[in-house]
């Protein structure tokens, strides 16, 4: 069931990410073609006022088609369209037509030429492979000739359309914590036991969830920080604990401490803590300063994964579902909703990267066409995605083997 909540926790914040692209780009003018959730093939989809909505069979993220993302270049009725062309030669003419008015920018007259085109490809007689491709190409051809195509656009607009999708994640990473400040963060531990672990001294002196712990050894303990430190100093050895239990105090049997994960000397038991809540207003500029504090912590952990050092702190999905399944079950709702927020951030800052296909290398291209006055060749979006892809896959790669390797300690 944790597992599960995890899963549709990592998938609402794909989902909120390509909803900011989504509709920032039928604000700005661009209409989508696709809003998916999760890569094709489709598990579920409909189409509504010519958008189609979907569910994918690869649950790796999601996808907002917007119209045009590339200027379209003659070689694309060559990928789309080739062998359509070998099977029917009489579509040579239309075809060699557009490419020629592509070439030399005359993308107004291009569109004007396309209902030629689509007439001679729905009377040809193709197989159904060249069928598909030629009109998956006149398909992608129509929108990125369209008035809303994405490389037409102002640079302010594509900009705006792009930085959404990770904005949204910040905006969201804020917002739920803000709600956890508002449900209330812990002040501070108190005496009163709130579980025993399992297999733990605790268990096996007899403390319960209920008991107040009064005294360690004789030596009283006014609060939390306190009863912790006459545990950790016990260095091994058998402690009494005295509690209050009800109306009566009670020395429990003498059991030995024993060592955490972390090297500290515990006894196995978690105390209640007392809650502090905020109100909204406040609650949202502890949200942005605390926001501001992780963001920076992500970028000295990016910079440490430049420099090598960082490999371990990797993680890919898998790992972030383990983990967020193990805070549900061990540290509850607000918890959740924190790491949540902290995951909603990564997402935001590694988008913003200016590497293709992230958005930020988009948004890089975006602001170098717009100072160039054109756009940057196919090619070039080709030959750099290539390299983006590649170290998005080894960051993938490294963060799955830490998951399924562990890290070191």
């Amino acid at each position: 069931m944790n597992v599960t909540i995890a899963i549709l926790g990592l998938a609402l914040l794909i989902l909120v990410h390509e909803a900011g692209h989504f509709f920032t780009a039928r604000a700005v003018g661009m209409s989508p073609r696709r809003f998916y959730l999760g890569f094709p093939p489709a598990l579920l989809k409909v189409r509504r006022k010519g958008i189609e909505y979907g569910v994918g069979a690869i649950p790796l993220g999601g996808y907002v088609k917007i119209p045009g993302m590339h200027r379209p270049a003659p070689s694309d009725l060559d990928v789309h369209l080739g062998r359509a062309r070998e099977e029917a030669p009489a579509l040579a003419g239309p075809i060699e037509r557009i490419k020629r008015l592509v070439a030399e920018g005359e993308m107004v007259e291009a569109r004007a030429q396309l209902p030629e085109l689509e007439r001679a490809v729905r009377a040809a007689e193709l197989s159904p492979a060249a069928s598909k491709s030629a009109e998956r190409g006149l398909t992608e051809l129509r929108d990125a000739l369209g008035t809303d195509a994405y490389w037409r656009q102002k640079t302010w607009r594509k900009v705006a359309v792009i930085f959404a999708g990770p904005g949204t994640n910040l905006l969201f990473a804020i917002l739920l914590i803000a709600i956890v400040y508002m449900l209330g963060v812990p002040s501070e531990a108190g005496r009163r036991v709130d579980r025993v672990d399992a297999s733990s001294p605790a268990q096996a002196a007899g403390l319960r969830p209920g008991d107040e712990i009064v005294a360690v050894n004789g030596t009283n303990a006014a609060g939390f920080d306190e009863l912790s430190q006459l545990i950790r100093s016990s260095e091994g050895k058998p402690i009494v604990v005295t509690v209050r239990r009800g109306d009566d105090m009670i020395r429990l049997p003498p059991e030995r401490t024993q060592m955490s994960s972390d090297g500290r000397w515990v006894f196995g038991f978690r105390p209640e803590v007392e809650y502090r809540r905020y109100g909204p207003l406040e609650s949202v500029k502890l949200a942005g300063i605390e926001s501001w504090r992780v963001t920076e912590a992500i970028g000295s952990s990016l910079g440490r994964i430049v420099t090598g050092s960082g490999r371990d702190e990797i993680s890919s999905p898998v790992g972030i579902v383990d983990a967020s399944s193990q805070v549900i079950d061990e540290g509850g709702f607000r918890l959740y909703l924190r790491i949540l927020a902290f995951i909603s951030l990564s997402l935001a800052i590694l988008n913003l990267l200016p590497l293709l296909p992230l958005d930020g290398g988009h948004i890089a291209f975006s602001l170098i066409e717009g100072v160039r006055g054109r756009a940057v060749g196919r090619e070039v979006y080709e030959r750099v995605s290539a390299i983006g892809i590649a170290l998005v896959l080894i960051l993938f790669f490294v963060g799955l083997s830490n998951d399924i390797g562990g890290r070191t300690d």
